[in-house]
């Protein structure tokens, strides 16, 4: 467990009440407030746009301007016994409503409890052209220390922090569409770093060598997503009482919630859209930090199938006192150094409203987001369905088409939520009438 409370977060508290209801300029001061926030960082907040072009410009290629996302923050998070706001990235209503109701929940079983891995990644260097290849294996495995001096005589600075390349693991496809492949992984703590461009340049690196040991010729060399030696973890308890609702006891949605859980546990079409759910919680996180949302997604999805059918990232299950148990575990490669999470001024600002210390942190807080999400979606299946909630909330969305402007976008979103009918034709009736003859 990493998510060690300080003197400092231990006085901020996510419980934010009537948040919704506020403004985005109420909200915003609200979380400077809370998250104790640098006027620099209230500046960005307000400003129309937080990345500026020349700074684009030198993050990738051909720019042409910024695209912009909603930004939110996500309420009420309690992991490991500290409070956290969670700014999220997301384009897709309901999110950030759920997540934040989920952990508000949550909050009276003392909410998330994380754990998590060393941020250790591997890197593959490919080998083809043996004839031996059990034996090129054996002769690698010999000159372990060799190629592992090699790789961390290139990034003395991350050796000095503790981290660096520690092992190597030898891997043997003997037959091959292209002949007998052997894959030498090294295994790498790449600290609070992604991880990417450190494992890349090692790989590269101790390429000659393990040609010269093995006699092959090497042709990759390159990271892997699957980042299975760095896992992150997270559980939530919560009792019958705390789950139900006015239609529903608490014990008919358990059981509810762990009959949609098996659906997505036995059947691959099912887990496909469960895991999205999921992606629903961690994505918007990794996004709005400045992390590779591409490379937790890959991730995850052959996480999810590494038994060799896909299934479900989360496990729920029922305690013999009755209180649902929710678990989740899976790679979480994400970094607070490098890449965008240094060069995007709100990502920046998202790191300092999480007040995270630490990779392994990170990894740990956004993975309990994903299981929030998760609960979320589940509580909803169970009950009225999952398209009640989330039509009510992208109502104001289709007001928008519609045309709806200002104050008019609450009043078509309002109308069209009362009548259940939320449709982009139904609200340019209301908006007509709204606003009378022309």
């Amino acid at each position: 467990m990493t998510g060690k409370p300080t003197a400092t977060a231990a006085a901020i508290s996510s419980r934010i009440a009537g948040f919704r209801d506020l403004s985005p300029a109420e909200r915003v001061a609200r979380v400077a407030e809370a998250a104790r926030l640098p006027a620099a960082d209230l500046a960005l907040l307000n400003a129309p746009g937080a990345l500026p072009l020349s700074l684009a410009n030198g993050m990738i290629e051909n720019v042409i301007g910024t695209f912009e996302l909603p930004f939110g923050i996500a309420t009420n998070f309690l992991v490991n016994g500290r409070d956290y706001l969670i700014p999220m990235a997301v384009e897709e209503p309901s999110v950030v409503a759920a997540a934040s109701f989920m952990a508000r929940i949550a909050r009276a079983g003392g909410g998330f409890f994380t754990s998590s891995d060393a941020p250790v990644m591997r890197a593959q260097v490919q080998v083809l052209g043996l004839s031996d290849p059990e034996g090129a294996r054996h002769r690698l495995l010999a000159g372990k220390d060799e190629i592992i001096a090699a790789a961390n005589a290139r990034d003395k600075v991350l050796v000095a922090l503790g981290g660096g390349c520690k092992s190597i693991e030898v891997h043997v496809f003997p037959d091959t569409p292209r002949g007998p492949i052997v894959v030498m992984h090294l295994i790498v703590d790449v600290r609070d770093a992604m991880g990417a461009n450190t494992v890349n340049t090692m790989a590269e690196t101790v390429a000659p060598i393990v040609e010269r040991i093995s006699g092959g010729t090497v042709r990759l060399r390159i990271l892997s997503n699957l980042a299975d030696l760095r896992l992150a973890r997270a559980r939530v308890t919560v009792s019958p009482a705390a789950l139900a609702t006015a239609e529903f006891s608490g014990t008919r949605m358990i059981e509810g919630m762990l009959d949609a859980y098996t659906f997505a546990a036995i059947d691959p079409y099912r887990a496909a859209t469960h895991n999205k759910g999921i992606m629903n919680g961690i994505d918007p996180v990794v996004v709005a930090t400045g992390n590779d949302w591409r490379a937790i997604e890959a991730g995850a999805h052959a996480y999810a199938a590494r038994s060799g059918r896909y299934t479900s990232l989360t496990r729920w299950e029922q305690a013999t006192n009755g209180d649902l148990v929710g678990t989740i575990e899976m790679p979480m490669a994400l970094g607070l150094v490098g890449g965008a999470t240094k060069t995007h001024p709100l990502a920046q600002a998202s790191l300092r409203i999480l007040g995270v210390t630490s990779a392994q942190e990170l990894a740990e807080v956004t993975v309990a987001v994903g299981l929030a999400q998760n609960m979320a979606a589940l509580r909803a299946l169970a009950s009225e369905g999952i398209q009640r909630g989330h039509m009510a909330l992208h109502a104001r969305n289709i007001a928008i088409v519609a045309g709806a402007t200002g104050a008019e976008i609450e009043t078509v979103a309002a109308a069209l939520t009362a009548a259940h009918d939320v449709r982009t034709d139904r609200a340019r009736e209301i908006l007509a009438r709204l606003r009378g003859p022309a």
